[in-house]
């Protein structure tokens, strides 16, 4: 991470006419020994235990813009390098299954590299002892002493190292076959291409922009030093060269001329830049060898001759990552993994200070058909370059008017506004010679009338009689406070003689609005996005568009991949008719259904309910009679049956009740009380969607103790039927019904693993995070457990708050114990199989969850007298960059019209660009309405239970009719779905008031370390079992 303003000279700039500015970079710094990145592939635990806590540093890279005033191209923000190495170990309480065996294998590891005798990666001295246990393997390792979840250390426990489940077959076979196209990329390499890397150090410290330009004038005038190579830098730190130079030092110096800007403010008015001057600024540069390394090992890892389990050669790939980010770095701005350029489309106004960037997302993968490139559209918001004042006028609606009203203050809660707006903003002044750039910590206290500070003499000087005299300006805006741009030293900046720098990723919460904008700016159809995809692999700034391909000896193919998929046959559904099972196949070209002759699966009955309205005109009052007979009479077409009489008249009350939290919540127990405290359901009508929902929601379901149903009058309105049967759907399973169930159940479906007299529990864990500008507030992590067996379809679920930004679920174990509990009660036996779906998980951090949270499940079962049951740990992820085209092998036939249409609904890829050698697959299990389709990623981490790809498949996409909401398949498994939902609940019983968010908000700008997370509040026994969340 790189801040690139120096506080004590940016102290001495603001306060004194110094134009003579040094900036001084602070970055994360790894040993030379080690590459800072680390590719997406982070698999290397075989290595020495050295777990470091990360918090998401890539959020974080995008607080990172850059200044226009520079002639040589713009800043851009730093991309972060990925989480180290993460090795793995997991102490296994339970004993192993009777029938694995272990068989002795011996693997190298790689050595830390030597200067003065750089080794190639492939070679090493170095050996571990493997242990592997099929179909999964496990390494042994020492003894050691782990903590339970309970916190007591368990001693002399085997401490083994997990390696993940092999893909048991060829890939499955069911389903017709598809022709598709992927955006994958083959990757060709000469393995015995060597590559050698030198880190590189900048005195003084430059900007990332600066830094290439000094590489590109050192690779000019030093090529005889340089061996003739042309070599990819990262921007930072590190250098990748195709051969090796002169020296293992080298020490150079490059002269840059930088420029400088000098205003003009005649008249007391800030007018534009009109007068640039060059300087030359003296910039020394040493490099040193690091490692050399070539392709043999990343060749061998994707061979799939090679039985033997190999780490994939993480330095190797990163290499290779650079090299084909070079090009396209200098010439777009690089946000995470991808790269976004006016140049595609321009920018685009979002609204509120933001604009919309088009770009690409570019990615290095081991598949099956060798190393492929991922290139996928991209859309992102980005704070729009303007000055701090008109920013201020579109961000904050009680500003808009600022330009004509120069003399108004701020209300403290509305400096608290303005100071979250701005908050970690980079901006650059306008009123004297200086290209430094400046993040804005906060506000001053005081307003920039009565501000003072110390001159190097000691005097006191009035902030405004400075800017007057050396600068001539008069400030306009005498009562907004000022900028403050230093952590601990007074110094101010007039908000009016600030820019936003361009180029920043906007990290706040965009509004309902914005997003919907920035959806639209995404929402590509298959057709189009696929032709902005091969656009970018043939276009100037893409990953083919340099030379640094053939420096490297990389061919990169311009064509997407070409595979055969395969389409699943829906399942056969069970409804309701009148008390008899109708059976129903979705037959349609989308899967939906409907329930035009036919009723939910199970219905329930709901005696005892209120309906509460927040504020709305007279008129739309007057419509609540009719919403309630229409909603009652849709609720029994259904075969569910809600009282046309609500226990007590409608209550009317107006909005700011839902401000006032006591009141809100003695308005809820008294209408509870009125139901002699046994109400089933509390139906909320409101005005407008308000930040008091959440607090509804808590009083409801974990004071008072009753699900609720919200609405907005807007939607009742038109009273369609399509909404009113979303609502009780919705209402029904709230209160213990269900929409739909498997005709045939799972057991009939999967034989040879189901059985009806031996149940199975399928669990869903997910993670929430705070936004990435909350520093403070905790996580929220859920997991939700099926209940009733064979139909699985009923799902309790537990809430937990954790540690700020900790993607580990802390609390598993004690959740996983709870929701076993809760299924013995249930059924009367404990389930004999876990299948457990856990989403929210990046590939960095596969193992490290897998290592953790396995144990954690292992633990919970532990705690039932010889209960280990075999558990299937599968990965969820809808955050890829993966996407199927259908692909005409006829270009005769009618190909325009079936090329803009998305694949079909039980579309599965496990072949070609799934991973080499472990078990996962790609599934498409709902029709994509808008855009281009996105299938969810199923990696299996771990498989006890030795599916077969085409029973796990089956099995998931039969599991994604049975969402209790909506009449069609849903694009992620339902335990997952279910568990992201409950995760959003219990971030909902978080939030307060927007006075309490804005306390916090404006608490210390570092922590040391994150705070201890709020617990969450306990729910109410009476929603505890139900699907409240959904």
């Amino acid at each position: 991470m790189e801040e690139t303003a120096d506080e004590s000279n940016a102290n001495k700039i603001c306060n004194n006419n110094n134009n003579n500015t040094n900036s001084k970079t602070r970055t994360f710094r790894g040993s030379t020994n080690t590459n800072p990145h680390r590719h997406q592939y982070q698999y290397q635990y075989q290595y020495q235990y050295q777990y470091q806590q990360h918090h998401q540093l890539w959020q974080y890279s995008n607080h990172f813009g850059f200044c226009n005033q520079n002639q040589y191209q713009n800043y851009y923000p730093a991309l972060l390098p990925l989480p180290p190495t993460i090795p793995l170990q997991l102490a296994l309480a339970p004993p192993l299954p009777q029938n694995q065996s272990f068989v002795s294998k011996t693997h190298l590891h790689k050595p830390s590299c030597k200067l003065h005798n750089p080794s190639l990666a492939t070679s090493s001295d170095t050996h571990a002892h493997v242990v592997n246990i099929s179909p999964e393997g496990l390494c042994r390792r020492n003894k050691v002493a782990v903590k339970g979840n309970d916190g007591r250390r368990i001693t002399g426990a085997k401490t083994q190292a997990l390696v993940a489940a092999r893909r048991p077959d060829a890939g499955g076979v069911e389903g017709a076959v598809i022709s598709l196209l992927a955006n994958h990329f083959l990757v060709q390499l000469d393995p015995s291409q060597r590559i050698f890397h030198y880190n590189v150090e900048m005195s003084p410290s430059p900007s990332k922009e600066v830094a290439r330009l000094i590489k590109q004038k050192l690779v000019e005038e030093n090529s005889s030093m340089l061996s003739g190579a042309y070599p990819a830098f990262d921007g930072r730190k590190n250098i990748y060269s195709p051969v090796e130079f002169e020296n293992d030092r080298l020490e150079f110096f490059v002269s840059l001329p930088i420029t400088t800007s000098k205003s003009v403010l005649p008249s007391g008015e800030l007018k534009e830049l009109i007068h640039k001057q060059h300087q030359l600024k003296l910039f020394r540069i040493n490099i040193k060898l690091v490692s050399k390394y070539d392709g043999k090992e990343l060749s061998r890892y994707l061979s799939k001759e090679d039985n033997d389990w190999i780490p994939l050669p993480q330095d190797y790939l990163h290499a290779l990552d650079v090299v084909l980010r070079e090009n396209p770095s200098e010439k777009c701005i690089p946000v995470g993994r991808s790269l976004y350029s006016s140049s595609m489309g321009g920018a685009k106004e979002i609204g509120g200070g933001a604009v919309g960037l088009r770009g690409f997302f570019q990615s290095l993968r081991p598949t099956q058909q060798g190393l492929s490139l991922n290139v996928d559209s991209s859309v992102s918001a980005f704070h729009e370059s303007i000055g701090v004042i008109p920013y201020l006028q579109k961000r904050l609606e009680f500003l808009k008017d600022l330009s004509q009203r120069k003399t108004r203050g701020l209300s403290d809660d509305q400096k608290k506004e303005v100071e979250r707006a701005l908050k970690n903003i980079r901006v650059f002044v306008c009123h004297r010679e200086t290209v430094q750039r400046y993040r804005v910590y906060g506000l001053t206290e005081e307003v920039t009338e009565n501000l003072w500070f110390a001159d190097r003499d000691g005097k006191n000087i009035r902030l405004l009689s400075y800017f007057k005299d050396h600068y001539n300006y008069n400030i306009q805006f005498r009562n907004l406070p000022c900028l403050q741009i230093s952590r601990s030293k007074p110094c101010y900046l007039p908000m009016e003689l600030c820019m936003i720098c361009e180029g920043q990723k906007f990290l706040g919460k965009l509004s309902d609005d914005q997003t919907a904008r920035i959806l639209k700016m995404g929402c590509q159809r298959p057709k189009e996005r696929k032709a902005m995809i091969d656009g970018v692999m043939r276009g100037p700034v893409g990953p083919t568009s340099g030379n640094q391909g053939r420096e490297f000896k990389l061919h990169v193919s311009r064509e997407m991949t070409r595979l055969n998929g395969r389409i699943l046959q829906p399942p056969k559904l069970k409804l309701g008719d009148g008390g008899h099972i109708r059976d129903l196949v979705p037959c349609r070209r989308d899967r939906q259904w409907n329930f035009l002759e036919s009723h939910v699966f199970e219905g329930t009955r709901i005696e005892r309910w209120a309906l509460l309205s927040f504020g709305g005109s007279h008129d739309q009052k007057s419509t609540i009679p009719k919403f309630i007979c229409q909603l009652s009479q849709r609720c029994e077409q259904l075969g569910i049956f809600l009282n046309k009489s609500t226990i007590i008249s409608p209550q009317f009350e107006q909005t700011h009740v839902l401000n006032n939290v006591s009141l809100l919540e003695s308005k809820l127990k008294k209408i509870h009380e009125a139901a002699s405290n046994n109400l089933q359901l509390l139906i909320c009508v409101m005005e407008r969607k308000h930040k008091g929902y959440a607090d509804l929601k808590r009083i409801a379901e974990t004071s008072v103790g009753v699900v609720s149903q919200c609405c907005l009058y807007s939607n009742l309105g038109k009273l369609s039927s399509q909404f009113l049967a979303n609502l009780a759907l919705k209402i029904n399973a709230k209160v213990g019904g269900c929409t739909v169930a498997l005709y045939n159940s799972l057991p009939s479906q999967i034989p040879r693993l189901f059985f009806p007299d031996e149940p199975v529990i399928f669990m869903g864990a997910d993670v929430t995070h705070p936004h990435p500008l909350d520093d403070f507030s905790p996580s929220v992590a859920a997991v939700v457990g099926s209940m009733n067996w064979p139909a699985a379809n009923k799902y309790a679920s537990r809430m937990r708050s954790q540690t700020h930004r900790q993607e580990i679920i802390q609390d598993l174990g004690v959740m996983v114990g709870e929701l076993l509990d809760d299924f013995y009660h249930e059924l009367n036996k404990l389930p004999q199989r876990i299948i457990f779906f856990r989403d929210g998980v990046s590939e960095t951090q596969f193992y490290k969850v897998l290592q953790e949270e396995l144990q954690s499940i292992r633990e919970a079962c532990s705690r039932f007298p010889g209960y280990s049951p075999p558990i299937t740990f599968v990965v969820v992820q809808k955050r890829h960059h993966t996407r199927l085209f259908p692909y005409d092998n006829d270009p005769s036939s009618a190909h325009n019209q079936s090329s803009d249409e998305n694949i079909p609904p039980g579309t599965v890829v496990d072949t070609v660009i799934t991973h080499p050698r472990e078990f996962d697959f790609y599934l498409c299990s709902h029709w994509g309405v808008k855009g281009t389709s996105r299938p969810t990623h199923y990696h299996i981490l771990w498989d006890d239970n030795k599916f077969t790809s085409d029973e796990l498949q089956k099995l998931v996409y039969n599991l994604c009719y049975t969402f209790v909401r909506c009449t069609k398949p849903v694009s992620l498994v339902p335990p997952a779905y279910y568990a992201h939902l409950a995760a959003y609940r219990g971030r909902l019983y978080l939030e307060r008031s927007e006075s309490a968010t804005l306390m916090g908000s404006s608490s210390a700008i570092c922590r040391a370390a994150p705070p201890k997370a709020a617990p969450l509040p306990k729910l109410s026994e009476n929603v505890k079992k139900l699907m409240f969340y959904c």
